[in-house]
């Protein structure tokens, strides 16, 4: 089956601006190929980000923070912005330098809220760092290499 026009274009505007990450809305089925009949792989939970690699149609291949890849519908992906903590505990910082307090910490697998508009690690407010929220409404600033989503 050949992708369609618009899932061309969409996999090409996604390649000049970085990856693209979207995160499920509800608890999703990782499938190993676009279909309902597929043979699922595992459920991913609510609010788990995951790196789009090509839509097509009503499904998108994605990655997880884990490298593993499959299939999901589109439908089960939201709007909301997560990022999860890739590294053993990362240090979410009140301002984004390493000298500023430390705000709070946060260990591996961790599910942070993005708290800034934006759309790729390249179009944070400040280089290299982004800035996040727990879900406990704690508020800081983490190295963009400790986190997965962005």
């Amino acid at each position: 089956m050949l992708p369609t026009l618009a899932a061309v274009a969409a996999f090409a505007a996604m390649a000049a601006h970085g990856a693209d990450f979207r995160t499920t809305g509800e608890a999703a089925v990782l499938f190993d190929a676009p279909s309902a009949k597929a043979k699922p792989l595992f459920v991913l939970g609510r609010d788990t980000p995951l790196e789009v690699i090509v839509p097509i149609e009503g499904w998108i291949k994605v990655r997880d923070s884990g490298g593993s890849i499959g299939w999901v519908e589109r439908k089960s992906l939201g709007d909301r912005r997560m990022l999860v903590v890739r590294v053993p505990v990362a240090d979410v910082r009140t301002a984004p330098e390493d000298a500023s307090p430390l705000a709070f910490r946060a260990e591996q697998n961790v599910l942070l809220e993005l708290a800034e508009p934006a759309a790729s690690a390249a179009t944070t407010t400040a280089p290299g760092w982004v800035k996040v929220r727990h879900r406990d409404g704690q508020v800081g600033f983490v190295r963009l290499p400790q986190v997965f989503g962005l």
